[in-house]
């Protein structure tokens, strides 16, 4: 078989990291090792030089006044970009935003008459609600988005509760179910982890550690998360809060920290790049909590059950589709003295989160390579079928 060209399109990539960045980036490493050269395209940061073992295309942005770090992409204007467009001759296009980026991915794909996918990751009307809270507004980008699926040839999804969103949305045609992976190999002994995840984040061993990770946004409810935490440390001292990352509600978050008068059991972490130094961190921790109705699917559960530390999430979210109470996680109702009552159980029950913990490990891990072998051999039946 002759290699094959691939083009991944994403609004944002690194140092932006994001789930979203994530699977382009585990998609195009393992795709370009395995099936043919695969090119990430995506807005310019500045500032950054990308380093990867594949190409990167870059085009011009600005930065977004409502939700930095991310950038507002213009490709139409950048004509260096545009010609190295033209140039590549792409198999098969893969778009994995609804927006700016993937509009150039189906444009690009409708001139050189290769197939499209796209993958619908994220609830935008959250996006749209903080944003433009005006309801006939809100509906119209959702309309487009809408039409963009409908627009490409095929759309995937990493879960099928996340299908369920984009039938809310209004898109009423097929979709394939892809899941997504983690990068993070389950070790097979957790000690060496602990011992410099204790050194990075400076907590003495006898200290319980609450973690999250990810964007600081309030979409992924870390007001409620931040209030739960007064009760919890009232009833375990000892326990300490974890926040790594960053995101425009960060600020707010350590504010709201001090009004609490929690700020010196709450810690905030810079974004992680280093995935070493990520391992070592979920080694640390005893709980993972992610409260968060706005994630889809959140590859960050998954990468805490490597290191078999187990997550706290809500009951009903599509973030927790995948855990079962007190199996591979842990779960609880959206109110805050129940997510307070919830944690305190499952600090003071250390059994029952080595179970989970295993539990979370076992059934949550699947590796990138495993789910990018997937991802090519759907792409080959698809070229095989596909007569533009």
């Amino acid at each position: 078989m002759k290699d094959v060209t691939i083009g991944l399109f994403n609004d944002c990539y690194v140092p932006i990291m994001d789930g979203v960045t994530l699977t382009v980036r585990n998609y195009a490493y393992w795709l370009n090792k395995t099936m043919g050269p695969t090119y990430v395209i995506t807005p310019y940061v500045p500032n950054h030089v990308d380093e990867e073992p594949f190409p990167v295309i870059r085009f011009l942005s600005l930065p977004t006044i409502v939700r930095p770090p991310y950038r507002l992409g213009l490709p139409d204007i950048d004509m260096r970009f545009n010609l190295l467009l033209r140039k590549r001759n792409f198999s098969i296009i893969h778009a994995h935003s609804p927006f700016g980026t993937g509009l150039v991915a189906l444009k690009t794909a409708r001139e050189k008459g290769v197939p499209i996918i796209a993958t619908f990751h994220s609830k935008y009307r959250d996006d749209f609600s903080r944003v433009v809270p005006i309801k006939p507004l809100i509906d119209e980008q959702m309309k487009r988005i809408v039409e963009f699926y409908y627009s490409v040839d095929h759309v995937w999804v990493p879960q099928e509760s996340v299908a369920a969103t984009l039938r809310e949305y209004g898109y009423k045609g097929p979709y394939d179910v892809v899941e997504n992976g983690i990068d993070l190999k389950a070790p097979a002994n957790i000690a060496p982890y602990f011992n410099l995840g204790t050194k990075e984040i400076g907590l003495p061993e006898d200290k319980l550690v609450g973690l999250f990770v990810g964007q600081h946004i309030l979409e992924k409810n870390l007001e409620f998360l931040m209030r739960s935490l007064p009760a919890v440390m009232a009833e375990i001292p000892e326990f300490r809060m974890v926040f790594v990352g960053q995101g425009y509600a960060k600020p707010q978050l350590q504010e709201l920290a001090a009004e609490l008068h929690i700020d010196d059991k709450v810690l905030f972490h810079d974004v992680v790049f280093d995935r070493e130094v990520l391992r070592s961190i979920y080694a640390r921790s005893d709980i993972f909590l992610f409260p968060s109705f706005y994630d889809t699917m959140g590859l960050v559960v998954r990468e805490a059950a490597a290191f078999r530390t187990p997550s706290l999430l809500i009951e009903g979210t599509n973030a927790a589709d995948a855990i079962i109470d007190n199996e591979n996680g842990f779960l609880a109702k959206n109110d805050l003295n129940a997510f307070s009552a919830r944690l305190v159980e499952v600090l003071k029950n250390q059994h029952l989160r080595e179970r989970a913990g295993l539990g979370a490990q076992r059934s949550l891990c699947r590796s990138w390579e495993d789910v990018v072998s997937e991802v090519r051999n759907r792409y080959l039946g698809i070229l095989s079928r596909w007569a533009p």
